[in-house]
């Protein structure tokens, strides 16, 4: 398989399928190429990996359709939702789930830990079935481009679990950025004041108590290389840990800059550098540092000049606009758009509470008559689509790319203080070979894309 991406306007790609959106007729299921699908107008029938944690608020928002087979490797934790939908079929391994139900079902939600969505996904497209997968899309830039290629070749619908995309306040950012409210970007300040680094508990992973009875370890591993089970690693704590998770900027990146990366047409950073404070690769590499700032660079495209990304999480903190008022301080999750003609701040999903400041100039500013369709929400314009063989908002086409941002984000903070330069159609690093070495994960025998 090709890893690089052929040449696509994604801005076009974008302008498209709105389109669409607003006015495509519902084709037959058997046009889409499924095999043993219902008619459009009927219900998807669909199967979900990971069904405790995320993966229950993703359940919630397909269950009005058939829910025909749930799977997840650790049975206490996805206790609830085996017993919510007593009609579906229960497994462990999602392998065995999709071989033994490939023609029963139409589509497949993943929201299994980052580095087992690749895995998950790919199998379920290679099958035809159409993908919604929960963010960041993937562990690494090679299962990006893999399952961006994948999608393509076996025309399946796909969505990236980055909800706000399909927020009515996204649209009003986009709108408002094309309007010229701040004139032209040149700089974004985004960040996230959380942190997921597990520093303090790297001694804990010498420790090897008892594998729970009802979780498969060797399941929850994947195609990650084995170690001994450790309770720090699940549920929820897998985020902080490097081999598993994709820490904040992963966690974080496709709800904050998702707004900035639609209204301004990016795509691929040509050099990402992070400053990690006392954290150190070397011994603190199982896990993130408690505080990044990773700066991107974008080149200019078409009218828009070069753009500037700055990204700031944990104890590293972004400036202070002047133009808040008096005492007001940053939210802990958000951006602030720079323009030559004023500012925009908004919160994390899809801009919310977007806002020029100073107050007086949002006070004076009228929003332009709406320009881009409206969603009828993230998980029904997934199905929708999938019933209509038309692309989702937030497609592979547009959430790898996405993803990606985070992802070169993490390969410049094992490589820390280093300017880095990417070639992202050629998906390499033209000054460093350390960082290409990087790109794709080593996984252990069995598993494959």
């Amino acid at each position: 398989m090709n890893a690089h991406l052929p040449k696509l306007s994604r801005r076009r790609f974008l302008r498209n399928s709105t389109a669409i959106v607003a006015t495509a007729s519902v084709v037959p299921a058997s046009v889409l190429g499924l095999r043993g699908a219902t008619p459009p107008s009927e219900k998807l029938n669909i199967a979900c990996i990971g069904i405790g944690g995320r993966g229950k608020d993703d359940l919630d928002g397909v269950s009005g359709q058939n829910i025909v087979a749930l799977c997840d490797v650790d049975q206490r934790h996805a206790g609830a939702s085996f017993k919510r939908f007593p009609n579906a079929k229960a497994y462990q391994d999602f392998r065995k789930m999709l071989d033994e139900v490939e023609k029963q079902i139409d589509a497949v939600v993943v929201a299994t830990p980052d580095h087992t969505h690749a895995v998950a996904a790919i199998r379920a497209i290679k099958m035809g079935k159409h993908v919604y997968c929960e963010k960041p899309l993937a562990h690494s830039v090679h299962e990006v481009r893999a399952l961006m290629m994948a999608a393509r070749q076996y025309k399946v619908v796909t969505q990236l679990g980055n909800q706000g995309h399909s927020f009515d306040s996204n649209r009003t950012f986009q709108e408002a950025i094309r309007d010229g409210a701040i004139g032209t970007v040149r700089e974004v300040h985004a960040f996230c004041a959380s942190s997921y680094s597990q520093i303090d508990r790297l001694p804990q992973l010498k420790e090897h108590p008892s594998i729970p009875p009802t979780l498969d370890w060797d399941l929850w591993l994947g195609p990650v290389p084995y170690r001994p089970y450790n309770p720090a690693y699940l549920p929820g704590s897998w985020r902080g840990w490097s081999a598993f998770g994709t820490g904040i900027i992963g966690d974080w990146t496709c709800h904050v800059i998702d707004p900035v990366f639609w209204a301004l047409d990016l795509r691929f950073p040509t050099t990402v550098m992070a400053e990690t404070g006392d954290y150190d690769p070397a011994i603190h590499g199982e896990t993130f540092p408690k505080g990044t700032t990773i700066h991107y660079q974008f080149p200019a495209q078409g009218n828009r000049p070069a753009v500037k990304i700055t990204w700031y999480d944990g104890d590293h903190k972004a400036p202070r606009p002047d133009e808040l008022k008096p005492g007001a301080q940053l939210p802990g999750i958000g951006a602030v758009v720079i323009g030559d003609k004023g500012k925009i701040l908004y919160g994390s999903h899809g801009a919310t509470s977007w806002r020029i400041i100073p107050e007086s100039k949002m006070d004076a500013y009228h929003q332009p008559s709406p320009t881009l369709p409206r969603s009828p929400g993230h998980y029904e314009e997934w199905i929708a689509a999938c019933k209509a063989g038309r692309p989702a908002g937030s497609s592979f086409d547009y959430g790898g790319p996405l993803t990606e941002v985070a992802l070169l984000g993490i390969i410049a903070i094992r490589l820390r203080n280093q300017e880095l330069a990417w070639d992202g159609p050629s998906m390499k690093f033209t000054n460093s070979p350390e960082a290409n070495k990087l790109l794709t994960p080593t996984f252990r025998t069995g598993w494959t894309l």
